[in-house]
């Protein structure tokens, strides 16, 4: 299975192309609609989320609803593209407005010009923008029908955001109930965040989070212990470090399992009849070997603070070399409940692929009656 993507922030639309999905699959528009809100939606989003309303459109590879086993292609249309055509239209625009040279730190900017070319950012930003990941959240969202066919769920929360913490656990089930707002468990530590990040707005500022991402039904043996590419911890946090503004990926006890021995680490193994080999604990987070073991996928996300401030930050002007404040575009102040979305589908995505490359198939029927004869 392999998807692309295309388009710009301010262009027609944002594109991508599944190939290798299999014939079978029932694939929900509505729910599709429904994770693009979400990633519109949370506490801390910029006017950018007031002009487009996003909605998937299903070009080709799916007839009354259903998977035809060739190329699927979506869209999602820019409505903001009317109001930036006069500079951003292919067949012939005006490229000397709209131009940005004061480049921000922390983004693309200095150094896509310096790879790519040219004198005005706009040309980089407009790719490098989070922008799109609206797409890539409709990609995973019929990826995650797709592990849903299977038995495998995805879902995720908000850790911390603003720097306000919530370290208890919780389990799958519970996850449902995460708050609208910042997706967090927590109330009071959900209306503590929210106090901070009215503070960094106040202050012209922004703020990042942690986002924990679960997947619950993956049976073990997918990955590989036998080549350093095929592990499946090194290709999902491959997956999810490509992700706009990911500085972090953890599975599990992550970086703390550095600070323990080995039998606060290590999760023991043990053997009944009727249950087979289980353990009692999840510190590795599904993972042992490179392959998953049966036990629930547990992913941390950090993400750093948006780095567009709308006070700005000392930069230096591309073409005169002055010393400047960087440009503002409109921006969030914290973005971590879209962010979320956007790592389960990243994460769903990538362990689409990983399934079907263990699986192979061309029928979903087909897919689901290997899937059943694994292992758990």
């Amino acid at each position: 299975m392999t998807i692309t993507t295309a388009g710009e922030s301010h262009g027609k639309g944002l594109f991508c192309i599944i190939e290798g999905l299999p014939s079978g699959l029932r694939v929900d528009l509505g729910e599709i609609d429904g994770y693009l809100a979400l990633r519109q939606s949370g506490y801390g989003r910029g006017a950018r989320q007031k002009i487009e309303c996003d909605r998937a459109e299903i070009l080709s590879g799916v007839r009354d609803g259903m998977t035809l086993g060739s190329p699927l292609t979506l869209a999602v249309w820019n409505r903001d593209y009317e109001n930036w055509k006069e500079y951003m239209a292919p067949d012939g625009c005006d490229t000397s407005r709209r131009t940005l040279t004061k480049v921000r730190p922390g983004h693309a900017d200095l150094t896509g010009l310096k790879k790519y070319g040219g004198t005005d950012a706009r040309n980089i930003l407009e790719r490098a923008s989070a922008r799109e990941t609206a797409v890539r959240v409709a990609a995973g969202t019929v990826c995650r029908q797709f592990l849903r066919g299977l038995g495998v769920e995805v879902r995720g929360y908000v850790r911390a955001a603003g720097g306000v913490s919530d370290e208890r656990e919780y389990s799958f089930d519970q996850l449902a109930g995460r708050r609208p707002d910042l997706f967090m468990m927590d109330a009071d530590a959900e209306r503590a965040a929210m106090a901070a990040i009215d503070a960094c707005k106040e202050a012209g500022d922004t703020c990042g989070g942690i986002a924990e991402v679960r997947v619950k039904g993956l049976k073990c043996g997918f990955g590989s212990c036998m080549s350093s590419g095929e592990k499946l911890d090194g290709r999902l946090a491959g997956a999810l470090m490509a992700v706009q503004a990911v500085k972090g990926v953890e599975f599990g006890l992550g970086f703390s399992a550095a600070m323990r021995r080995g039998s606060e680490v290590h999760d023991e193994v043990y053997y009944d009849a009727e249950r087979g080999y289980f353990r009692t604990t999840n510190r590795a987070g599904g993972v042992e070997g490179g392959m998953s073991n049966g036990e629930e996928l547990v992913v941390r996300l950090a993400m750093k603070p948006i780095p567009t401030l709308m006070r700005g930050l000392n930069t230096v002007d591309y073409l005169s070399h002055e010393a400047v404040r960087a440009a503002t575009e409109r921006s969030d102040v914290c973005a971590i409940k879209a962010f979320t979305v956007i790592a389960e589908s990243v994460l769903c995505t990538e362990l689409s692929k990983i399934v079907s490359e263990r699986l192979g198939g061309d029928r979903m029927e087909e897919i689901a009656e290997r899937y059943g004869r694994l292992p758990v």
